[in-house]
């Protein structure tokens, strides 16, 4: 019997789910009849792990987002990886928005959870390494108790909890 028990917490993107979720508003974008001849579009770009939504006005672009939202929402991929960054006016009057998506732990959110766990009383050792944080203690009720707190408490990124041991 192992005398420490741990578990890893990551915040991780499933890219797969987010192509299938783009094809499907690009989709919906091309048949929605409120679309038919205007300039709006959805593209995605994997490499930078960008969306970049194009709307004819700020009625079409709130649109889009929700076209986009609803479709990430049904293929279980978090709002939360989604970083909205400021709309901008484009080329022929339309407006332009650009998404990111988060993935990955960065380090500030990192210590920020961790110091959220140890700030909770729970028995239980944070260790930050790279882009997760490992959890370990002597008792499984206390890891638990931490995956059920962390679940409840409202984390600006998406968590996920692996390699539970």
């Amino acid at each position: 019997m192992a005398s420490n028990f741990s578990f890893d917490i990551v915040s991780e993107v499933n890219f797969m789910e987010v192509d299938n979720a783009i094809n499907q508003a690009q989709k919906e974008l091309s048949q929605r009849f409120d679309f038919k001849n205007s300039k709006s579009s959805i593209d995605y770009n994997k490499t930078d792990k960008k969306i970049t939504l194009i709307g004819d006005d700020e009625f079409k672009l709130k649109a889009l987002t929700d076209i986009v939202e609803g479709k990430f929402a049904k293929r279980g991929v978090s709002l939360k990886s989604l970083e909205y960054k400021a709309k901008e006016q484009s080329f022929e009057g339309t407006v332009r928005q650009t998404i990111e998506l988060v993935s990955g732990l960065p380090s500030e959110k990192a210590k920020e959870l961790s110091k959220l766990i140890k700030s909770s009383n729970f028995k239980v050792n944070t260790q930050i390494e790279g882009g997760k944080i490992k959890v370990s203690s002597p008792k499984k009720d206390e890891l638990q108790a931490v995956i059920t707190y962390l679940k409840s408490a409202n984390f600006s990124l998406p968590l996920q909890f692996t390699n539970y041991r």
